[in-house]
């Protein structure tokens, strides 16, 4: 009798062990395509990912650098004020989307320009998204694209 309870607890155990595995490798499936990292400019010009990979881009859109094609077709740079890429985005901008304002990008990055699939900018006139804002924090500069290395002078 003690032999057969050991031995359904150990079943029940396997059986769990199991059940917890199937579950995890579910979820990370699901969610695959939902995970997208995010990248600021200078990441992307030392370490260019696959063009199979979506990830987010975040920066300052470069002044002088907004073109509005035929149609809906725009074509703009992001920085952070290290390095600029090229980006192509078919579709309508956000309203507060503009040269020097902050954005955010989902993509991927086709032969070096970044082709877009959605575009998010600030909601109103005194935010930045958290992760612009430490992209240009780490690269120097701060969101008006100052440097934080200048004291005033």
């Amino acid at each position: 009798m003690r032999g057969l309870k050991k031995q359904r607890r150990i079943q029940i155990l396997i059986v769990a062990a199991v059940a917890l595995t199937l579950s995890t490798a579910l979820i990370g499936y699901a969610l695959r395509d939902g995970i997208n990292f995010f990248r600021p400019p200078a990441e992307i010009v030392d370490n260019p990912p696959p063009p199979d990979e979506v990830f987010r881009i975040g920066g300052m859109v470069e002044e002088g650098s907004l073109v509005r094609g035929q149609g809906e077709t725009i074509t703009f740079n992001v920085t952070d004020f290290a390095a600029s890429i090229p980006v192509r985005y078919t579709g309508v901008l956000p309203d507060l989307f503009g040269e020097g304002e902050g954005m955010v990008g989902t993509g991927r990055l086709i032969d070096g320009t970044f082709e877009a699939t959605e575009i998010l900018a600030r909601h109103d006139e005194t935010y930045m998204p958290a992760e612009v804002t430490d992209a240009l924090e780490a690269s120097g500069y701060n969101a008006e694209g100052y440097s934080t290395e200048d004291n005033g002078s």
